[in-house]
């Protein structure tokens, strides 16, 4: 099949995610919606759907039009693989080869890479049969796994988007140097990205790897800011999960009334750890200062930064968090951590507050110290970070760094 890609959008290009769509990954909603506008036919691929209740309509009409490859069930897989060995032994054996090599590195085992290998054959029969020129996988995880084998078994070539830090903290379990070696390129959302996935790959490899920030759409970067409110409180939004470090910040939050200070902390989102947040909230006695309103759609959120004084991400790992893009689009300034590629946005004193990771007494000191800012002080830190992000996120200027890639492709 050829592999040739039509550098005017007039070529079709899938895109596949473990999980899609979700509520943490409007970024990845914004970038295919982008390419559209630009002419490119995008068809939708997700391992399985969100565990999370989608809440925004612009993710309900994605799910419409997302292909869920573990519908297809058992009898499906198997037929699947069936047809795949068939059609080309060598193709198969060689994927089934290439599973098996990378299985033994794995934490997951053979049994779970023989489902990716099945997962695998349907998605190369839905390429196939779809006209499909080029796959792009979000995340190095066991996305670019499927998309991996599914470029063997279907010739279709295959690039993938790197985020970390999950990807980076599990580097060689999953075979993440294999991976860019097979890929036509490789994107990553921030220098830092960059730098750490090189370390991961062949020399030979590194000239593959191209930055394409995340990018905001113009819900965020068409609003008017409004000044920070006088009343104002902390709004935190993300996933409940290990690396957002929501234990420090329940802590650090702890610290704070400890001190007497008066705040007010609204927390958006949902998560494995939620029962364990709510827990410490309890323990802290931080009922009257903490509120979980879970899952907002992007009006909502939008809502949420305008009344709020700053953003607060207190993550212990992060690639560059599109929600620091939106506060800082909306001109709030944020409280944050020094981790990943987020210096590469936040300038401690100008736009935020950073701190180290994981200190729940600097994080605290931060909040304090936001706080205790007038609101014009806040406002004029928001705009500086807003001027930030309409110069490095535009989800337009995304596209288009994906779309030379895609058309450079042959």
């Amino acid at each position: 099949m050829s592999s040739s890609v039509g550098t005017t959008g007039n070529a079709t290009i899938a895109y596949l995610v473990n999980q899609y769509p979700k509520g943490s990954h409007t970024f990845i909603r914004r970038e295919i919606l982008a390419l559209e506008q630009r002419g490119w036919s995008i068809k939708r691929f997700t391992v399985r759907r969100s565990g999370d209740p989608l809440v925004d309509p612009a993710d309900l009409a994605e799910a419409e039009k997302t292909s869920v490859l573990l519908d297809a069930g058992a009898i499906g897989f198997g037929a699947a693989l069936l047809r795949s060995l068939v059609r080309n032994p060598r193709r198969f054996c060689v994927a089934a080869n290439l599973a098996l090599k990378i299985s033994r590195r794995s934490q997951r085992g053979l049994l779970y890479h023989g489902i990716y290998l099945a997962e695998a054959c349907v998605l190369q029969h839905r390429l196939m049969a779809q006209g499909v020129q080029h796959l792009h996988a979000h995340f190095g995880t066991n996305s670019a796994t499927v998309a991996m084998l599914a470029s063997i078994l279907s010739g279709i070539p295959y690039s993938f988007t790197v985020h970390g830090p999950e990807e980076f903290d599990q580097a060689p379990l999953l075979s993440l140097g294999e991976k860019v070696a097979r890929a036509k390129f490789v994107a990553v959302i921030s220098e830092f990205g960059r730098k750490t996935l090189s370390g991961y790959c062949e020399p030979s490899d590194r000239d593959k790897i191209v930055v394409v920030p995340c990018g905001l759409d113009t819900g965020f970067l068409s609003h008017v800011p409004t000044p920070v409110p006088d009343e104002g409180g902390f709004v935190v939004v993300g996933r409940f999960c290990e690396q957002k470090g929501y234990g420090v910040l329940c802590e650090a939050m702890a610290l704070l009334a400890a001190q007497k200070v008066p705040f007010a902390v609204t927390m958006i989102g949902d998560g494995e750890l939620r029962p364990i947040i709510e827990a410490q909230i309890t323990r802290s006695g931080l009922q009257a200062h903490v509120t979980l309103v879970g899952w907002k759609n992007s009006e909502g959120v939008r809502r949420a930064l305008e009344s709020a004084r700053t953003l607060v991400l207190s993550s212990l790992g992060e690639g560059l968090p599109v929600v620091i893009m939106e506060a800082l689009a909306m001109g709030r300034p944020v409280v944050t951590t020094d981790v990943g590629g987020i210096p590469e946005l936040v300038e401690n004193g100008v736009n935020g507050f950073m701190v180290p990771s994981g200190s729940a007494e600097a994080l605290a000191e931060a909040m304090k110290k936001a706080l205790g800012n007038s609101a014009a002080e806040l406002t004029q830190m928001g705009l500086v970070g807003r001027d930030r992000v309409l110069a490095k996120h535009d989800v337009n200027r995304s596209a288009e760094l994906l779309a030379l890639q895609f058309a450079s492709q042959s």
